[in-house]
Formats: structure tokens, sequence, C-alpha cells
């Protein structure tokens, strides 16, 4: 599968080759992005635009974790982590087991260039900030993050208030595989199926042309609105 969108440097996805739980062999193909460069008009259409806020979710939406003591892992068992984190709560060490969503590094990576990147979790500080630690690996892209203490309680939903982040919504878009923490900001969402395990997930690619394009726009809300939320999941 070949898709092209604008980026700064050739960069491709790995061929992975996974045993099915049936004993066959699925081989999930290399994803090409080509060098596609903008246009003069394009150039100074992007020059005026300001730049934009993309809000991203960690577990489900980046990540899936478990940790010990899980009596039924949504993980298939003897699948590695792809990495671990010791984290005490409550004064309990507790060890988690994290699995990145595919392609996840090569769409912080692509994304970075062209967003402000937030990290904005429900989770807990001691946690979240652990796994945005090892996402972000030393290149200083996901600087900005909000945690549980930084969402709203409501009907028993952490909700995430944009606004905190940025008065301007306009430029704010938010990824999130929970409808009900963007509940107050539906028109700057981007829904996202909620991903467990699914090696041949291809979600984040598939986000990608959508987002160089929402750059474009001087309010991403005048596409995001469009009932987006309510259509299928990417």
């Amino acid at each position: 599968m070949a898709i092209a969108i604008t980026i700064p440097q050739s960069v491709g996805s790995t061929v992975h080759y996974q045993q099915h739980p049936r004993s066959e062999i699925i081989q999930y193909q290399t994803v090409r992005y080509d060098i596609l460069p903008l246009s003069p008009l394009s150039l100074v259409r992007i020059n005026q635009m300001k730049r934009k806020i993309l809000v991203l979710d960690l577990d489900e939406t980046l990540i899936h974790s478990h940790h010990d003591g899980v009596l039924k892992p949504t993980v298939r068992p003897g699948t590695p982590p792809d990495f671990m984190l010791k984290v005490l709560v409550d004064r309990h060490p507790i060890r988690f087991f994290v699995h990145k969503r595919p392609h996840v590094d090569f769409f912080l990576e692509v994304a970075s260039q062209w967003y402000e990147l937030v990290i904005f979790t429900a989770s807990m500080e001691i946690y979240g900030a652990a796994v945005a630690d090892k996402l972000d690996n030393n290149k200083k892209i996901l600087n900005r993050r909000y945690y549980r203490q930084h969402c709203t309680l409501e009907l028993g939903s952490y909700v995430k208030d944009l606004a905190a982040i940025h008065s301007d919504l306009s430029s704010i878009v938010i990824l999130d595989n929970s409808p009900s923490a963007y509940r107050g900001h539906p028109d700057n969402a981007i829904p996202i199926k909620s991903w467990f395990s699914d090696p041949g997930d291809t979600a984040l690619l598939n986000l990608l042309p959508m987002l160089d394009a929402l750059r474009f726009t001087s309010d991403v809300r005048s596409v995001l609105s469009r009932n987006l939320h309510q259509h299928r999941l990417w």
C-alpha cells in the first residue's frame, strides 16, 4: 500500500511476520510514504496558518498495557511487551507490561513535524509520565502533558477540557478512543478505535493524510464538526 503525503524525509514501516493462533503465517506488507514537495500555493497557505495542537490519549489509543495480577489479559499469552515499567502505587510496586500500537513511533515522528503534540491521559501521573517518557525516547516532542488530576469526573467518566490546553479551540485536535473523554469538545475530535493487541492495525497510519490536510484549515472544527465523530472509526 502506498500513500503519498508530504514529509521532510523518506521513511517507511517494517514488514512484520506474525504467527496466527491457528498456525497461519500472516505477512503485513511495508507501508511506504513517498515525498511530495508542497506546491508554491500550498507553501504560502501553510505559512499563513498558525501551528496547531494535537492532543493524544495514551491507553488503547497509542499503547495498551496490563499489570501484574490481571486474571484475563487482553494480549495473547506469550506476546512480549515493547517495554516494562515498575511503578509505585500507594507504596506498592506494580509492573506494567506495555505494548505499543503498530506504527506509533512513525506516527509521532511525522505528526510532531506538523503539530505541537500534547499528551492528555486519564491515567495517574506516575504511570502516564513513565509511558510518555518511553514514547518520547529523548526526542523532546512530548513535553506538554496532562493527567488524571487535570480531568473532570462527570457521570463516572474522566472528561478532558481542551480549553485548559489553549483558549483558541479552532487550532486544537484531540485523538482519543473514548468519546466520553471529549464529550465537551466533539467538534475537535477525531475518533479512533480502541487497540489492544492486533498486530495488523493501521489506524494511526490511516489518520496521517487527514492530519496533514487539517494543517491548512483556519478552524479544524469546520471539518471535524461534520458529524465525523459519529461515523466509522479510523
